[in-house]
């Protein structure tokens, strides 16, 4: 077993203050994979004060300086690509292939992004007799979650590096061993000490610490909208600058005119994907009358073929959910929907057959569904999908914009026009049309509920950049 119960500040591996150790657990067998320290508020302090006082040095550092530093830590992130696939594997039962793919390219997804975003990007410009100066806004407090653990730390720490600023970041405890190798990286490239720190540990101690902190003058938090609300009142009294990715109940609307068969198979295989772990995960399949039994048989098969397996095993597949906390939520939810009437079309409680132990869940499709039951209104996180009929487009956007969310949205049709149309009209912040994907240069981040401010590129600096106007006597 591991022993990763340092914290990493003012550029050296560190003892915690107190002992006070956390077995990580491996989803997949139940086993104990490492041991953590849970930090407390002295931790934070420490941490905070080496980034306070490594802002003024960093801060002042060239877009030359800052580049080579990046490019130096892209490197050493391609040279141990492969272990974080496997630690992320391990860690939240990411099958591997899936864990190399896609989780782990998250992380040179986004340094590369940042990278290239910071050479091109404008800190000044002049605006009549006023230069209007972009600079770094301090020392930033990072608190990360466990379904997508390197996506989230680097979509943060990479622009923040880029823009000139200062951190500490919270990993999950759920999920530490690839922020933990992330950390070692970190060390490997070179940035002057103070300028990232990280210290393990749990929302009410060390996640509070950070938002409330007075040294801190902004905290970036992805996770529950629960969660996200706690944060955001701990850094009110400071005044701090608070960006969050929350929750969603994303819509997949599907139009009678589509490639009804392409757009149904790929909701589902999206909606499973990450073992439906994901925030922007299209949860709730909107079906036009019409179609609406042909796309419940789609979704039916296409949900059966959906393999569940060990993590270990290569291929594509689905893993386990992270914990037994989550398990029990989603088995719980699961019997929810089955009582408040919704048709189980395939999947439904219990594990799939041979895989007792581990947090494994069957891929699980829901007929019959409407919006104000509650798999429909609540966020599942589990590979749970809900099919609801719709009459008019009129109304199929009234029922995607019933939420309280608004991270994602997705449609399906060959209408131009109502491409247009509806895409104008659907409350989100990321629309996808016809099963397109995201790339790493455009803006993550969604409205209501969900959120606010954008992650991803440049248009994931503005939240780390203070705005300066410096007016001189015109001529």
């Amino acid at each position: 077993m591991k022993d990763l119960r340092k914290f990493y500040i003012n550029g050296e591996w560190v003892q915690p203050l107190h002992e006070n150790d956390l077995a990580v657990e491996n989803p997949a067998t139940e086993e104990m994979l490492a041991t953590i320290s849970l930090g407390r508020a002295a931790d934070v302090d420490r941490a905070v004060a080496a980034a306070k006082a490594a802002f003024p040095i960093y801060s002042q550092y060239s877009v030359e300086q800052r580049i080579a530093l990046m490019e130096k830590l892209l490197q050493i992130y391609m040279d141990r690509y492969d272990e974080m696939a496997v630690s992320i594997s391990m860690e939240m039962g990411a099958p591997i292939s899936f864990a190399s793919a896609a989780q782990a390219d998250c992380g040179r997804g986004h340094i590369s992004a940042a990278l290239e975003a910071l050479k091109t990007y404008e800190f000044e410009r002049q605006v009549g007799n006023t230069l209007v100066v972009k600079e770094p806004i301090g020392v930033c407090g990072f608190i990360t979650p466990w379904n997508w653990p390197i996506n989230q730390i680097s979509c943060k720490v990479a622009p923040a590096l880029a823009t000139g600023c200062t951190m500490v970041l919270k990993p999950s405890e759920i999920a530490p061993i690839s922020g933990y190798l992330f950390t070692e990286m970190m060390d490997q490239a070179g940035f002057p000490a103070g300028v990232y720190n990280m210290v393990n540990g749990d929302g009410p101690e060390v996640g509070a610490a950070i938002s409330s902190h007075p040294d801190v003058d902004m905290v970036s938090f992805t996770g529950s909208t629960r969660a996200g609300v706690l944060v955001a009142k701990a850094a009110a009294e400071t005044v701090k600058r608070v960006t969050q990715e929350l929750g969603g109940k994303s819509p997949n609307i599907i139009f009678e005119d589509s490639d009804l068969e392409k757009a149904v198979s790929a909701g589902v295989t999206n909606m499973m994907s990450n073992t439906g772990q994901s925030c922007n995960a299209p949860s709730r399949m909107l079906v036009h009358e019409s179609v609406y039994d042909q796309a419940v048989e789609i979704a039916r098969q296409t949900a059966a073929q959906v393999a569940v397996g060990q993590p270990s095993n290569e291929g594509w597949h689905i893993g386990p959910l992270s914990s037994r906390v989550q398990f029990d939520k989603v088995q719980a939810l699961i019997a929810k929907g089955i009582d408040e009437g919704a048709e189980v079309v395939t999947g439904g409680l219990g594990k799939p057959e041979g895989l007792e132990t581990g947090y494994f869940v069957k891929p699980t499709v829901f007929a019959g569904v409407n919006n104000q039951m509650t798999i429909a209104r609540e966020e599942i996180f589990g590979p749970v999908l809900c099919m609801i009929p719709f009459a008019t487009e009129e109304q199929a956007i009234e029922i995607a914009n019933d939420t309280p969310y608004g991270l994602a949205a997705y449609f399906s049709t060959s209408d131009a026009q109502r491409a247009k149309r509806v895409a104008g009209k659907l409350r989100a912040g990321m629309i996808s049309l016809n099963s397109a994907s995201q790339n790493y240069t455009a803006p993550f981040g969604g409205y209501k509920q969900s959120g606010n401010g954008r992650e991803w590129g440049e248009f994931g600096f503005d939240d780390f950049l203070e705005i300066k106007g410096i007016s001189r006597p015109g001529e």
